[in-house]
């Protein structure tokens, strides 16, 4: 085996990865390979060094995508493509294809004039309709691939506030882009645009229900469950971060049995964005007993590629992010009104009572709900500052089949001023507001799963 077949073997699996992406759904991606494989071949004799190789023969496959492209119809392409495609243009106008020989530069100049349409054009056409502020941090984390910590510096905002304004960025750009992108697929039957829905108080006694949810992530953890949630940012009611979970089995943790759950985050909130991960996969452990739902465990990919875990046995370390109730005991799933919480209708909105100690977490009332065209008898639970952190609440509806229907975040005046600089009635004054003992709280965003699909 020569030096060049070698090194085609030890670097193909990237290779495909990378031109079976951009050629998704094309079935062309076998014969492109190819034509790659031979281009590479013909002009390895040009590398001068082996040890970039790898590069190289990217570079190359790159130039073959644009070839591609340029020989059909433009297609749109997705905001995180559009990079790729933004450096091929840059490349074909300077005439300079680093680690490519000069024919190929010409073979993809010609093939890719500069006033034809790309398949980028849809993309900047998007980019243009946005405001300043939301087009400038895209452009730097897609086109001039900046990591978050890079764009904080250069922009002189804090990190937390770079991830907040690209999650909102990116979701204004998705509202505008006249195609889907990559990964809506699976979530297609999430809609776009938070439906609009009604909730109206019963008169009736709130209903006792059996709620086997885990908190927080809508799926029950038995053996075969599944469920897809997305989260609706308002005023706006566009869709951001979509979430897929399935349960893959049977689990146990420190002797304890329950169920392993896979969960891919697709645009994640900044909550819950680790790096520059444009899909977080997580994977839990949750126990079901005939009286509480908990998680046991979660692991995910950091930053740097080590797989962390953390178990109930981490302390505060898992408590103040996935567990709940004392020794993490996990949410109560015998739900009735305790009097915990009281909500009463007044004028100016609703106002609520809540206790000021242990774990307030209480059914409120009987409510239907209209969503989607279906009407819902529900209960209402409120949960005030137990399971997320101090200054927020959630007021979730769920059906006599203990399902949630609506999930709905609210904000306490004050919270994270740090990030956000300013109270939420500013930030968000259009939205609804609750007062929860005494101070103001903001409607942020809501969340639907399939359930009601």
């Amino acid at each position: 085996m020569n030096d060049f077949d070698a090194l085609l073997k030890q670097n193909y699996g990237p290779l495909e990865r990378f031109v079976r992406f951009r050629l998704e759904g094309t079935g062309d991606a076998e014969d492109l390979l190819q034509e790659i494989c031979l281009a590479a071949w013909r002009n390895f004799p040009a590398l001068r060094d082996p040890e970039k190789f790898k590069p190289w023969l990217l570079q190359i496959a790159r130039n073959q995508c644009a070839n591609y492209y340029a020989a059909r119809k433009p297609a749109p392409v997705s905001l995180e493509a559009a990079g790729d495609w933004l450096a091929a243009e840059q490349a074909a106008t300077h005439g300079v294809w680093p680690l490519v020989t000069a024919a190929h530069a010409a073979t993809a100049a010609a093939a890719w004039p500069l006033e034809a349409d790309t398949p980028t054009t849809a993309v900047r056409d998007t980019l243009n309709q946005l405001a300043a502020r939301d087009r400038e941090i895209l452009e730097l984390s897609y086109f001039e691939r900046l990591p978050q910590t890079a764009i904080a510096e250069q922009m002189r905002i804090p990190l937390g506030t770079v991830k907040s304004r690209m999650h909102t960025a990116k979701a204004r750009f998705r509202s505008l882009y006249p195609y889907p992108q990559k990964g809506e697929n699976e979530m297609k039957d999430l809609p776009e645009i938070m439906p609009a829905y009604t909730i109206q108080a019963d008169g009736r006694l709130p209903f006792p229900v059996k709620w086997e949810e885990i908190m927080g992530w809508f799926i029950v953890p038995k053996e075969g469950e599944t469920c897809r949630w997305a989260m609706y940012d308002f005023p706006a009611r566009t869709r951001t971060m979509t979430v897929e979970l399935a349960v893959e089995g049977k689990a146990k943790v420190h002797g304890i049995e329950g169920v392993r759950i896979r969960s891919v985050e697709h645009d994640p909130a900044p909550s819950e964005q680790i790096g520059d991960q444009q899909d977080v996969e997580r994977f839990f452990v949750a126990q079901l007993t005939p009286t509480h739902c908990r998680l046991l465990a979660e692991s995910h990919t950091a930053e740097d590629g080590t797989r962390e875990y953390y178990t109930f046995l981490d302390g505060d370390d898992f408590l103040d992010n996935w567990g709940f109730g004392p020794d993490n005991c996990g949410n109560e799933t015998d739900l009735r009104a305790k009097g915990l919480i009281r909500q009463e209708e007044t004028p100016t909105g609703p106002v609520i009572t809540a206790a000021r100690s242990g774990w307030p977490l209480d059914v409120v009332g009987r409510y239907t709900v209209t969503i989607n065209g279906k009407s819902y008898d529900t209960v209402c639970l409120w949960d005030i500052e137990c399971y997320a952190q101090d200054g927020t609440a959630s007021q979730q509806f769920l059906d006599q089949s203990g399902r949630t229907v609506l999930w709905r975040r609210f904000n306490r005046d004050d919270w994270a001023q740090a990030d956000f600089k300013k109270p939420w009635t500013e930030l968000l004054p259009e939205n609804e507001r609750v007062t929860i003992n005494g101070q103001t709280y903001v409607h942020w965003y809501d969340c639907i799963t399939d359930y009601i699909l």
